[in-house]
């Protein structure tokens, strides 16, 4: 190890709490270190150079060194380095960023975006919305939501509530009330012997009008949904399933929420996850690729339906008491403006489109790994079902740390891709090419043979 990183893994031990760290074990193998990014690539402080296929955390879209971002952060803060939004101030790029998202979701019908930091936020005042909008529509019993199994909506106290997963429940004493769980649409984990994909939607819907009729529809107030839920695994839904959970969610009147703060900007092919499976949301999140992930901004956008009902609750009450400091941040919304007109004008839905079929080629080829039970993807997402016994869908003893050591391994050949629970999950930069899309799957490719080598040395595999 140089000096340089001694000095640097010292003092990030003694002084960082690490979020989705083993905090127990981390002393013993301490940070990697980045110093610094280009185009799909970054470099830790070591020298060492990796492919960057997670895309930070789903969010560096636009890569790692994108000049016209870089610039706009500058001008902004040049010029006005922050104001806020509260009690009817603004600001010009709040105001331009807030017209590029309405426009850019024309096809929904949205009528406001309400800025907040992060796709937790987002999420959260989504709820705080929904609330609000029932109680000024004399619907005050509506409040409990619904959102399922696998699915991350963040990790505030509500919006990890919404979250169906159980790590992020754990000893948090979460998730709080008013919060429903369902059915994850994934047929290879969920469907049952002999069922068709068919069949198995319409059974999961079935469920799903079942918990409607138990608790009331006159107490459900709206349904959380991601187009493709990122962080329970890359789990893409079954075929026919969003038109028929809207078709149940209209009848009983239930809002939908369509958390769009992976899928957003391009990532599944369309510019919007819920343009891909057909979703028409009442209301929208977005975040990550919204600026490239350069600066810190989300948005929570609404229907006219919902922000009337919103304005009714601010007349009764004389003002809306919601908001948080840098709520449409001028730096973040001038460097967000940039990242949406260079999706625009470089034409990345395009590219990806272009893309996209090369890198699902290259993702289901890895099926007929020994230790692959599915490929599974859409756009520039995917995951591998990393499996003990493919026949049986069997995932390895988590105490086997098959998917550590895959991770681990890409990490060693300069590709980063994230383990989740029982699957590996990869999401470039939207910007990769062919080449370097043959690049990653190289070296995913050696990192699956090191995990196999890890679980035939642990007994686990033949």
């Amino acid at each position: 190890m140089s000096n340089s990183h001694d000095s640097n893994a010292a003092r990030d031990i003694a002084s960082l709490m690490h979020p989705y760290t083993n905090l127990d074990k981390y002393p013993e193998t301490g940070p990697v270190v980045m110093t610094r990014g280009s185009g799909v690539y970054v470099e830790d402080d070591q020298g060492r150079r990796y492919l960057e296929g997670m895309s930070g955390l789903w969010s560096a879209s636009l890569g790692f060194s994108e000049q016209r971002l870089i610039d706009a952060a500058t001008r902004q803060m040049q010029q006005l380095p922050y104001y806020q939004i509260f009690g009817g101030r603004s600001t010009e790029p709040a105001i331009e960023l807030a017209d590029r998202l309405l426009a850019m979701t024309r096809p929904f019908g949205y009528d406001k975006v309400l800025f907040a930091n992060s796709g937790s936020e987002a999420n959260d005042q989504a709820v705080k919305l929904i609330w609000y909008y029932f109680n000024a529509m004399g619907q005050p019993a509506k409040k409990k939501l619904i959102a399922r199994v696998r699915g991350y909506h963040g990790v505030t106290v509500m919006a990890g509530s919404l979250t169906g997963i159980p790590t992020n429940h754990a000893d948090f004493d979460l998730p709080v009330d008013r919060v429903l769980r369902t059915d994850c649409p994934s047929f290879y984990h969920y469907g049952e012997p002999g069922e068709s994909e068919s069949a198995f939607v319409d059974r999961i819907i079935g469920n799903l009008e079942a918990l409607i009729e138990r608790e009331g529809a006159d107490t459900i107030a709206a349904f959380f949904a991601e187009p493709v839920q990122g962080s329970g695994g890359v789990i893409v839904p079954a075929a026919g399933y969003f038109e028929k959970l809207q078709a149940v969610l209209r009848k009983h009147d239930i809002l939908l929420v369509a958390d769009e703060v992976i899928c957003g900007f391009g990532r599944t092919g369309h510019l919007f996850g819920a343009q891909t499976f057909g979703m028409r949301p009442d209301i929208m999140t977005v975040a990550k690729a919204m600026s490239g992930s350069y600066l810190p901004i989300s948005g929570t956008l609404m229907t006219k339906a919902i922000y009337d009902g919103v304005v009714a609750g601010s007349r009764k009450h004389g003002v809306f008491a919601h908001g948080v400091t840098y709520a449409g941040h001028p730096v973040c919304s001038a460097v967000a403006n940039e990242a949406l007109k260079i999706y625009e004008e470089r034409d990345i839905v395009g590219h990806v489109q272009r893309v996209a079929p090369h890198f699902l080629k290259r993702l289901h080829a890895l099926a007929a790994h020994p230790l692959v039970g599915e490929a599974r993807g859409v756009g520039l997402i995917g995951a591998l079902e990393i499996v003990q016994d493919k026949a049986a869908r069997k995932p390895f003893d988590a105490s086997a740390g098959v998917g550590a050591r895959i991770q681990a391994a890409a990490l060693e050949n300069g590709l980063i891709v994230r383990s989740i629970r029982d699957a590996v999950a990869v999401c470039p930069p939207l910007i990769i090419t062919v080449a370097q899309i043959d690049e990653l799957f190289d070296k995913f490719e050696r990192a699956l043979d090191a995990g196999l080598e890890h679980a035939r040395a642990g007994g686990w595999v033949g």
